[in-house]
């Protein structure tokens, strides 16, 4: 199965060159799942809930979603890519998944972080999809500090993890290597780079996207520095072997009456 992710700098507002942008690196390549960072349409340093609505979109008939969904069909990609979504009166930071056959779904962010409390809706359902070639667990970003999340996916059948992200701490990936490690899934972690600045509020994203094995390899990682798109093949079947050695399996071993109170509220 070949997977990459496509790391960006964006420009805060300016949707039609995000977009532009994206589609022209995203036509160099065909065949392929390739996810991109969170909220790379629009920038993330909205300055109030208005601006966010002025800059929101729907799904699937919003700009972005369907320039995105053209260029799938025609390389051959299945994509995941973070926008603000509008519906209704309510607005979520969301991942969208177009397949190659132009097919959408979306995840909405369950762990809002920091000043995103005052501006998104939270999402409330965990997803993994089916694809011809796996099985995709969606993530956004702030999710990663939450191993409840990574192992709900997995339980749901996740072989690879779809992390569109905008990290601006500086452990964000080398938690999802612990992540891999402890379900024993794939990550794809797509990140931003570069600065934004909002008046008096500057933030620096951490880029280093990567992908992450099962064992906790870094399969392929870039700087923090430069855009890049990369692909490599994968071996899907290796996240369907639960086993840490010949006495040990990641989820039979579980003891669930144990760890009620992770569910308590």
């Amino acid at each position: 199965m070949r997977v990459g992710f496509l790391q960006m700098r964006c420009k805060f507002g300016d949707v039609k060159k995000n977009v532009k942008r994206a589609v022209n690196l995203l036509s160099k390549v065909n065949n392929a799942t390739v996810v991109l960072p969170e909220l790379f349409n629009t920038g993330y340093l909205f300055k109030n809930k208005k601006e966010l609505a002025s800059l929101a979109e729907s799904v699937p008939d919003g700009f972005t979603t369907k320039q995105i969904k053209k260029v799938a069909k025609k390389n051959n990609l299945n994509i995941v890519f973070g926008i603000a979504q509008k519906v209704k009166k309510e607005i979520y930071n969301t991942a969208v998944f177009v397949d190659s056959k132009g097919n959408i779904d979306s995840y909405r962010k369950i762990h809002l972080f920091d000043r995103e409390k005052l501006l998104f809706n939270h999402g409330k359902v965990l997803k993994v999809k089916s694809t011809d070639e796996g099985k995709l667990g969606f993530m956004i970003c702030f999710d990663w500090i939450f191993p409840e999340a990574a192992r709900t996916l997995t339980l749901k059948g996740a072989q690879i993890l779809c992390h569109p992200s905008n990290l601006v701490l500086p452990y964000g990936q080398k938690a999802m290597i612990t992540r891999c490690i402890e379900n024993r899934v794939f990550a794809i972690t797509a990140n931003r780079i570069g600065i934004e600045r909002r008046g008096p509020v500057r933030i620096e994203f951490t880029g280093k996207s990567q992908i992450v094995s099962p064992e906790g390899e870094i399969l392929v990682s870039v700087g923090d520095r430069s855009e890049s798109l990369k692909v490599i093949e994968i071996d899907i079947n290796r996240a369907d072997n639960k086993n840490l050695n010949v006495n040990n399996n990641v989820i039979e071993d579980r003891f669930p009456s144990c760890y009620s109170v992770i569910t308590n509220k």
